[in-house]
């Protein structure tokens, strides 16, 4: 494996992550490409579903969108990350979501030098060329499969996903709560745990659960925010040895901020809106729900914020096995 081959793909907030999104669309689209600036950054941003791909460091290094038009755009990938698979999995990143919210297509303007690998990924060319920002482009359309429902449904309204409301008191409701969070994860899971909660995320369920979110596909992606590896490492948590084996789709990092560190709760939250709170990060008690996407998002952003200003995990990741 290349070094550069560790990175992942997560979803992005245009208010929180524009810094980063930034980084790589200028260095992309207007310093490699000359589009003009004011063509790069348009009323569309604040509306479109975002993701970024980071290197295993943290390191901005692809980006993509999808718009309200139902279209996908701005894919960038920085010079040094191209030919390594990331722009195939962002592109199959903003398909996924498309096909989870119903569309049944979506198309987008490619550069004539990049349609053998929208092509690729089945989509069909339309009409003729056209400029675009002082470059060539062509239309494309993909039909999304996006599941039939069964005869007897036909006609009905579409259900909203159940909702089961999550409590936890002991060690083993905690243990229960968090294997729901994570076994409903779709692609991405962020777990605040600092301490790794011992007796949870080292059963063997939750770890084999954890694995196959890891392994699920190049989209997967887990992170974990950590107060003390070096206590995590003299413990021998059974979740260290799992990370070090799929670094390319769990990251972990340590806290170093002391606001960061002094934070009181702990938590778990995934991309399909399930979520899990510990108000107090020292004790097993806990709410949340399997189905609440506006509480899922908010911890994701802040749990967004102090990723970034945390440290990698080297003493963990460079272990050797």
């Amino acid at each position: 494996m290349s070094a550069l081959d560790g990175f992942h793909i997560e979803p992005a907030d245009w208010t929180v992550d524009r810094d980063a999104l930034r980084k790589v669309r200028d260095v992309v689209f207007i310093q490699e490409q000359s589009v003009p600036i004011e063509e790069e950054w348009d009323e569309l941003d604040p509306a479109c579903s975002h993701v970024l791909a980071r290197s295993a460091d943290g390191t901005p290094i692809g980006t993509g969108r999808l718009t309200p038009r139902h279209s996908i755009g701005r894919m960038a990938v920085l010079p040094a990350w191209r030919g390594h698979g990331v722009g195939a999995a962002i592109l199959q990143t903003l398909i996924d979501r498309a096909r989870s919210m119903g569309w049944t297509q979506v198309h987008l303007n490619a550069q004539v030098h990049a349609i053998g690998f929208y092509q690729r990924h089945g989509f069909t060319p339309e009409g003729e060329t056209f400029m675009e920002a002082g470059i060539e482009h062509r239309r494309m359309r993909r039909t999304l499969d996006v599941p039939a429902s069964p005869p007897s449904e036909r006609g009905k309204p579409p259900e909203r996903p159940e909702r089961e409301m999550l409590q936890a008191r002991t060690r083993a409701d905690l243990a229960v709560a968090v294997l729901r969070i994570i076994e409903q994860a779709r692609h991405t899971l962020v777990i605040h745990f600092p301490d790794l909660a011992p007796g949870v995320l080292d059963r063997d369920d939750i770890l084999e659960a954890l694995r196959r979110l890891a392994t699920s596909g190049r989209v997967a992606c887990v992170r974990l925010l950590l107060h003390d590896p070096d206590h995590l490492l003299r413990a021998g948590h059974r979740l260290i040895p799992l990370a070090q084996r799929l670094t390319s789709s769990i990251g972990m990092r340590v806290l170093v901020e002391d606001e960061d560190r002094a934070y009181p709760s702990a938590f778990i939250a995934s991309d399909s809106g399930g979520y899990l709170m510990r108000p107090l990060a020292e004790r097993f008690e806990g709410y949340g729900s399997t189905c609440k996407p506006s509480e899922s998002r908010q911890l994701t952003r802040y749990f967004e914020e102090v990723w970034q200003r945390s440290a990698p995990a080297t003493v963990l990741r460079n272990l050797e096995l």
